[in-house]
């Protein structure tokens, strides 16, 4: 296929090609992956500047999103890639193979760079989902701090899902601490105050009067924003808030973990060691079963299948795609629906997109980042929420994106008057965050064309 590039994504190309370090927050459905692969190919063979890239990516995206996104492109098609996935023996047969690009995905990040060691030769590395380094604890951060390039790119629609402490550790990896600072500590220092704190330990830090103003400013020339919203002519999405309500005796038994942070229930015992940890429970309870002390799954209730089954009959075959949260969801709902097909292969993907799944179960964090699934349905379906915007948004891109040609229903399936709710605010109120960050760095792509 001809690749005529939008002016966006020819801006886009441009600032890879004239900055040696700099990340791209372009909104789902923006074609980054495109503008980024054609960077590639001119500053290999064009200007003869790099002769190998390494890209970082989530496991779907790396198996499938980068060769087919080359192979798509006339002007790409030549480029050669390696995938270094599977087994240890499987990377290393990988990273022996001569190619432009070696993709590796994020798990695996750590062992590619001490396998490697002073070997590490690669000139560009490209960092597919950069807000997926945003912890500077993580020992993939640690590790790829290490490492030096001529050329490093992060690409990513969610550079801070959940505000802009989550900043530091993204752009340290680009420009080495020279805008934010060397150090977490300090950029907390210089930008942030505590928040709610017990004793010494705070649990939150907000931003200090005028330091978003300041952090914009300062990441300005590197980062470059662009939103789906306003470049494409997006299909309509409506949302749908489905409630479901608890009887008095489960309702009883949910107030229960709730306060004491532990509920005896069929002999076993239901408990968080840590408010997270009761947190996780009462999601779990409010989506009908929850795991005992050993790890056993324990039925609670079957109300959100119930509305699942609902809105299936309402669809008439029409093609349904379903966002679980937890392993007893995911079996829960395949018991209720045989005809269900778990998301797990490139042709679980194309027979979607063919129109030949009537029934689709996915992970967020499995198939929330680069695919395309726009093709086989127009309903999405959340079984339980996550309390990662990332994923949430990602996850709804995958049909609410450029190519879809019918509106995008929502369906949220909620649990009234539980944590369900509290996730469902969280998801806005994180969104306001960013939308903020994204806006301030709308890179005068405007001005520039």
């Amino acid at each position: 296929m001809r690749y005529t590039p939008h002016p966006y994504q020819q801006h886009a190309t441009e600032l890879l090609l004239d900055l040696p370090s700099c990340a791209l927050f372009l909104g789902m459905g923006l074609g980054k992956t495109v503008a980024t692969l054609t960077a590639i190919d001119e500053l290999m063979y064009d200007r003869f500047e790099i002769r190998k890239v390494l890209v970082i990516a989530p496991l779907r995206v790396a198996e499938d999103v980068w060769l087919r996104e080359k192979d798509k492109w006339d002007h790409t098609k030549h480029l050669t890639v390696s995938r270094v996935l599977g087994s240890a023996a499987d990377r290393k047969a990988a990273l022996r193979k001569k190619a432009d690009i070696y993709v590796v995905n994020r798990e695996n990040v750590v062992w590619l760079i001490e396998y490697l060691g002073d070997k590490f030769d690669f000139d560009m590395i490209v960092i597919d989902e950069l807000s997926s380094f945003k912890s500077s604890k993580a020992k993939r951060f640690r590790a790829l701090r290490k490492t030096c390039a001529k050329r490093i790119v992060g690409l990513t629609g969610t550079p801070a899902p959940n505000g802009y402490l989550d900043l530091w550790a993204e752009i340290y990896l680009l420009d080495r601490g020279a805008r934010l600072g060397r150090t977490l500590t300090s950029y907390r220092d210089n930008y942030f105050k505590p928040g709610a704190r017990n004793g010494h330990i705070v649990y939150e830090w907000n931003l200090r009067p005028g330091a978003k103003e300041e952090i914009d400013g300062r990441l300005s020339d590197i980062c470059a924003s662009m939103s789906a919203a306003d470049w494409l002519t997006l299909p309509e999405r409506i949302d749908n808030h489905i409630y479901v309500h608890m009887d008095k005796r489960t309702e009883k038994k949910y107030k229960t973990l709730a306060k004491e942070h532990i509920l005896h229930e069929q002999e076993k015992d239901i408990y968080g060691v840590n408010a997270a940890a009761v947190m996780g429970k009462l999601l779990q309870l409010a989506n009908g079963a929850v795991y005992d002390e050993n790890r056993e799954v324990l039925w609670v209730h079957d109300l959100k299948l119930e509305a699942l089954e609902t809105i299936i009959e309402g669809q008439l075959g029409h093609p349904t795609l379903v966002f679980y949260s937890y392993v007893h969801d995911l079996d829960r709902i395949r018991q209720k629906f045989p005809e269900a097909r778990m998301l797990k292969t490139s042709k679980d993907i194309s027979d979607w997109n063919a129109g030949k799944i009537p029934l689709l179960v996915a992970h967020p964090a499995s198939a929330g980042h680069g695919l395309n699934l726009q093709d086989g349905g127009h309903t999405i379906v959340w079984f339980g929420l996550p309390w990662s915007l990332e994923l949430y948004q990602q996850a709804n891109a995958r049909l609410h994106r450029q190519g879809q040609t019918r509106p995008v229903i929502i369906h949220h399936i909620l649990t009234a008057s539980t944590v369900d709710e509290d996730v469902m605010k969280s998801l806005a109120l994180k969104d306001t965050t960013q939308a903020s960050l994204l806006k301030a760095l709308r890179a005068e792509v405007r001005r520039v064309l």
